[in-house]
């Protein structure tokens, strides 16, 4: 099939590889526009971006996709379908019309629960004991489209946004083929999604990052896991150093919420303990546990900020 294909992070190149591997011509890969990133802050182009250009496939970046000229641009393709996995940019009644036989969508949750920007993350983040993939042919509704494929996939206990995305983007992209093959066959309607249980995934905010040792424990480490490694968790160490948590686990334990229990970063919370097993100290790395505190020892009885 001739296709476009619409992606921007990590979590979207395994789905642009299957596609490749499996001999649909990829006319032109769209991303968002390169971003300041690192220490030096110079211009670098998403993981999608840079993948695309060692395919030698040719990459657009708009700011928007709803100018015209944008628009004309992208009828212009004269494509079979587009393709998009986590683009980061609403698409138009007119984009989603442009291709023959239309625009389709790999979202990683079982909808209509977490639609929208961050489902991986408020899935774990609100305890969701599965989660999954879905391909979706796109409507005009934030991920209201009719369902053509979809594979549930278990969040393990010490799931983080990391690992679960990893799990999933795979599982996205196996689908893909699978999906493409039964549309071009015209065998696609696709099952309405259910009026009930509709949630919706919030863009995660920099404010909600920092960790509120008096909620429970089960809360806090839900809360650690579901932001990793981005933005991070984060609380203030001895000095006020910010740290973030990157792992945890629940153990048992009590005491004042954010008084570490033992010299291993077992904290208390408002109801049990957590363990932190991955942390990092502003302007390091992320360590293990135990080889953060051999240089920035935390004892037992130190009230965490």
């Amino acid at each position: 099939m001739r296709l476009a294909f619409l992606g921007t992070p990590d979590f979207a190149v395994k789905s642009l590889a299957e596609l490749v591997s499996a001999g649909h011509e990829i006319v032109c890969v769209y991303s968002q526009p390169p971003r300041p990133r690192g220490r030096g802050q110079a211009l670098k182009p998403s993981p999608v971006h840079a993948f695309a250009e060692t395919l030698g496939l040719e990459v657009r970046t708009p700011a928007s996709m709803k100018s015209p000229e944008e628009i004309e641009a992208f009828k212009a393709l004269d494509l079979d379908a587009a393709v998009v996995v986590a683009f980061g940019q609403i698409l138009v009644k007119e984009v989603l019309e442009a291709p023959r036989l239309g625009c389709f969508n790999v979202h990683a949750s079982l909808l209509p629960r977490w639609r929208g920007a961050a489902p991986i993350q408020r899935a774990i983040m609100a305890g969701d004991p599965v989660t999954g993939v879905q391909v979706m042919r796109m409507s005009e509704g934030l991920d209201e489209g009719p369902v053509l494929l979809s594979e549930t996939v278990r969040i393990d206990a010490l799931d983080t946004a990391a690992t679960l995305s990893e799990r999933l983007a795979l599982v996205g992209a196996q689908l893909l083929p699978r999906a493409l093959a039964a549309i071009e066959r015209g065998g696609a309607a696709g099952a309405p999604q259910s009026e009930e249980g509709v949630t919706y995934a919030k863009k995660i905010k920099a404010e909600e990052a920092r960790i509120d040792w008096t909620r429970p424990a089960v809360a806090i480490d839900r809360h650690i896991r579901g932001l990793s490694p981005f933005p991070g968790a984060w609380f203030e160490g001895p000095g006020g150093v910010r740290i973030k948590a990157l792992l945890s686990r629940l153990e048992d334990g009590e005491g004042a919420p954010g008084t570490t229990l033992d010299d291993r970063l077992l904290i208390a919370c408002g109801e049990g303990a957590v363990r932190l097993l991955t942390v990092q100290r502003e302007g390091k790395g992320a360590q293990n546990a135990d080889v953060f505190l051999n240089g920035y020892p935390i004892p037992a009885g130190v009230q965490l900020g």
